[in-house]
């Protein structure tokens, strides 16, 4: 991966047009930052609420990256990840040839968040 300056992550989620829903995947990439300050990071929605995944990418190459790595906040491999968002990815890979995309699983089947689900439900 390219150094903190050229690289940036995009939080990709679903989208919903109650907007209290956007909160989590907003609170995610507040911690990234606190995490790790002067990350490049933004959020992008599928459909129903704004930015889309051209818009918040394009944001963040005319900030300066060069490297976009797209994390996909769904719990699931479902139509979405599987289908739409390569398709997404492809058109973005064609529209900017000048930067690398990648592309990681869904967050819901790492370990960590398989187990950290496990945990908060076992909570009395």
């Amino acid at each position: 991966m390219a150094d903190r300056e050229t690289s940036a992550v995009v939080l990709f989620a679903h989208g919903s047009r109650d907007a209290r829903w956007r909160e989590p995947v907003e609170a995610v990439a507040r911690r990234m930052g606190e995490l790790q300050p002067g990350v490049a990071v933004a959020c992008a929605y599928l459909e129903l609420v704004e930015p889309d995944l051209p818009t918040a990418a394009a944001r963040l190459i005319a900030d300066g990256a060069r490297s976009l790595r797209v994390v996909p906040l769904f719990l699931g491999m479902g139509k979405h990840v599987r289908e739409d968002l390569p398709q997404l990815l492809d058109a973005l890979r064609s529209a900017h040839p000048e930067v690398a995309f990648s592309l990681v699983p869904a967050v819901g089947e790492t370990a960590e968040v398989i187990d950290l689900l496990a945990r908060v439900a076992l909570r009395n």
